[in-house]
């Protein structure tokens, strides 16, 4: 049994699942849309995946955290809580390109994005299911469209000509599908991509 966590963007996203010969079998997704909440709905969101799915924390075998790109805060949460899984339940943590649990399995080319704030998008584009480019930061304007669909968040994808799949946020699929199962998981690193608003006295010069 795999817990899958992501809040990389406004979804708090929290799971269970597990892999099987025909692919992964979700058993149990909660999912909440508040810019503002991933510290306070991430814990009981997952609590309440876990009793969905009929297990047990010490069922749990392994853990997928997205770690963005995103806001500092709310990958700060996501992954300290994956990070404090792991080491209390003593099983491994999988990070992941949030961007990669957006992108479904699709032949062709895929642009994700999602909202990075400041008239800005994060994106990466995928052709047949693989990455090929990012995850990078940009301003909309700036980032190649391409000639095949768009998958992310409404407000974002509507900022590109392309038809849009409907998969606005992190799907518990999604990420137990993008984390690396043939490799020991390495260490997990944020991918902020640029640095956070908040500064401390010594760069605001105050120290």
């Amino acid at each position: 049994m795999i817990l899958a966590i992501d809040t990389a963007t406004p979804a708090v996203t929290a799971g269970v699942a597990r892999r099987t010969a025909a692919g992964v079998e979700v058993l149990a997704e909660q999912i909440t849309v508040d810019a503002r909440a991933h510290a306070e709905q991430l814990t009981p969101n997952v609590i309440a995946a876990v009793a969905d799915a009929g297990i047990t924390f010490a069922d749990l075998e392994a853990v997928v955290v997205g770690c963005g790109p995103g806001p500092f805060t709310g990958l700060r949460v996501g992954m300290a809580t994956a990070a404090a899984y792991g080491q209390a339940l003593g099983i491994p943590v999988y990070g992941v390109c949030s961007l990669d649990a957006i992108a479904p399995v699709t032949t062709g080319e895929l642009l994700v994005v999602t909202d990075a704030r400041r008239r800005e998008v994060y994106w990466a584009r995928y052709r047949d299911g693989v990455r090929v480019d990012g995850p990078a930061v940009s301003a909309a304007a700036d980032v190649e469209p391409g000639s095949g669909s768009v998958a992310g968040p409404a407000a974002q994808a509507a900022l590109f000509p392309l038809p849009s799949l409907g998969v606005e946020y992190p799907t518990v699929a999604g990420l137990v599908t993008a984390a690396d199962w043939d490799q020991p998981p390495a260490a997990l690193v944020p991918l902020y991509l640029r640095r956070p608003d908040a500064k401390t006295l010594a760069e605001r010069g105050l120290s």
